[in-house]
């Protein structure tokens, strides 16, 4: 390769790696790793990646079904979630009753819970023609009081073979980050290869056009805050069998995560781009920097305080970018 041929390769590799912007979240998710391992003196290093892959399923997870929402433009957003997760693993943990015998139909009536709570949210945004942001924090309050109603203060444990599932490991991998990987390439292949995935796009990107060029947008937005739903019960099943029990909090911290995972991975918050590979590394980021907080022993109240700060910040950053570009 000659020198003109070097000097060229480089600014192009340096834009390419610039327009992969789900690289900056594993960038940042590395960088909080190492800052743990040197706080805590590079002890428990195994026991530190095994955890962040489990906790980060999870936010991964819910996090795909909110880049969906999200990617549908301005004022799409879930924040339905933690109530719905809620609500599907009270009740499918509350109809297994430990039985083991139960476990497949237990997880149908969790993904049933999301089906309902996603048609739900889309009933009011579509008939009561309320922004989601309103409609989706409304429905919670009544997904939430129902689970209240239900769960009656008691903490139902999983049958022994989901928790095994949930929290063993299969090759030194957790197994719940090997099934959420499988989603996270499955939900790349609608986004990327398929008429839905592209109708999303679309729509997230100019809706009136993707109207005029005959997009089904009421479908497409149902299809999606079904999906949503859908997903956020399958995280509230898998995280109740993983922690022993659902209980009325177990949600609540996801309101906030799912969005930042969306944000933080690369996607644009004003929708018609989504990321998924940035997703997972925005989720490792997360856990991870949380850890290093912990190590340097700051509370709760420095960890949201950052978490906001670091959303607002890449808010601007893409922004900026956007309006250069």
């Amino acid at each position: 390769m000659t020198a003109s041929a070097q000097a060229a390769a480089g600014p192009n590799l340096f834009a390419r790696l610039r327009q992969a912007s789900w690289i900056w979240s594993f960038l940042a998710a590395a960088l909080a790793f190492g800052g743990t391992m040197v706080v805590s003196g590079g002890q428990g290093s195994y026991s530190l990646l095994n955890a962040a892959l489990t906790f980060a399923a999870f936010s991964v997870i819910v996090g795909i079904g909110q880049m969906f929402v999200i990617t549908l433009g301005p004022g799409n957003v879930d924040l339905s979630v933690p109530a719905s997760m809620t609500l599907a693993a009270t009740l499918s943990l509350k109809f297994m009753d430990t039985d083991t015998g139960l476990i497949l139909p237990g997880l149908l009536i969790a993904l049933a819970v999301g089906v309902a709570c996603g048609i739900f949210n889309y009933g009011l945004i579509l008939t009561l023609r309320i922004p989601p942001i309103i409609a989706t924090l409304s429905s919670s309050f009544i997904f939430q009081s129902i689970a209240i109603w239900s769960n009656r203060g008691l903490r139902i444990k999983p049958p022994p073979p989901l928790a095994d599932f949930t929290t063993g490991s299969t090759l030194a991998i957790p197994n719940v980050a090997i099934a959420v990987v499988a989603l996270a390439l499955l939900a790349w292949f609608v986004l990327e290869r398929t008429i839905f995935g592209r109708w999303i796009l679309a729509a997230g990107q100019n809706m009136r056009a993707a109207q005029l060029s005959a997009v089904p947008i009421n479908l497409v937005r149902f299809c999606v805050y079904v999906g949503s739903a859908v997903l956020a019960s399958f995280a509230g099943f898998l995280l109740a069998s993983f922690s022993g029990g659902a209980n009325l909090s177990m949600g609540t911290e996801y309101m906030l995560m799912s969005i930042a995972v969306v944000v933080i991975g690369g996607s644009s918050i004003a929708g018609g781009n989504s990321n998924v590979p940035g997703i997972w590394g925005a989720a490792l980021f997360m856990f991870l920097l949380v850890s290093m907080l912990n190590s340097l022993g700051l509370g709760a109240g420095v960890r949201l305080l950052l978490t906001g700060v670091i959303i607002v910040a890449v808010v601007i950053f893409a922004s900026k970018r956007t309006y250069s570009a």
